[in-house]
């Protein structure tokens, strides 16, 4: 039987520095953008930051750089093409 070990989701996140990510939220929004850092908490800063509708995608609102609180993190897209 062959063992495969997973990689922790926070290592995957970290790895993903300098990459397009698509962040949900609770609220039911998401956050397109650029990764740029994270922290134990999964706290992520982004940056050429859009937000997104909660029902189509469709673009809302245009940010420079922000900061998504772990806590309010549904999932993370990592890769995301738009």
């Amino acid at each position: 039987m062959m063992s495969t070990r997973m990689e922790s989701p926070l290592r995957t996140l970290r790895s993903s520095i300098n990459k397009d990510v698509l962040v949900r939220v609770k609220d039911g929004n998401a956050y397109y953008g650029r990764l740029i850092m994270t922290d134990a908490t999964m706290n992520v800063v982004m940056t050429e930051c859009e937000e997104l509708h909660y029902e189509s995608d469709e673009p809302v609102a245009k940010y420079g750089t922000v900061l998504i609180r772990g806590s309010q993190i549904l999932y993370i897209v990592v890769d995301f093409k738009k």
